[in-house]
């Protein structure tokens, strides 16, 4: 059932997952940039609401894919649809709808400037 939370996961932070995580982005250079047009600008809003539900989305699912562990074979699939509730809630919270949100995320795997503009807003602040 683990297959569960992957997939109501992946609908939101498919993309996220890597940006979650500092040291994962850091090491993420597997990622193929694409070739396309540049996106437009994403205001400084923009990312503080997409960063700040990163990190609200990265406590659900952790919340949630211990929830499914524990949960038994039948009610797995009732945590998981809350969990796929909770997940868009932590990004509509924010502002975001979850298109938006997905296309910030791809954008700063991309673009380098986006996503360590991204990165320092994920950084705890220094007193």
């Amino acid at each position: 059932m683990r297959a569960l939370i992957v997939s109501v996961a992946a609908l939101l932070v498919g993309t996220a997952v890597p940006l979650a995580a500092p040291s994962a982005l850091a090491q993420n250079d597997k990622v193929q940039p694409q070739q396309s047009a540049p996106a437009a600008p994403i205001s400084d809003q923009k990312l503080d609401a997409a960063a700040a539900a990163m990190q609200q989305v990265t406590t659900v699912r952790r919340t949630y894919q211990q929830k499914i562990d524990a949960a038994s074979p039948s009610d797995k699939p009732r945590v998981a649809s809350e969990g796929n509730a909770a997940l868009k809630k932590a990004v509509t919270d924010h502002g975001l709808s979850i298109d938006e949100y997905n296309s910030i995320l791809t954008v700063a795997q991309n673009d380098p400037a986006i996503r360590a503009k991204l990165m320092q807003r994920l950084k705890p602040s220094q007193p």
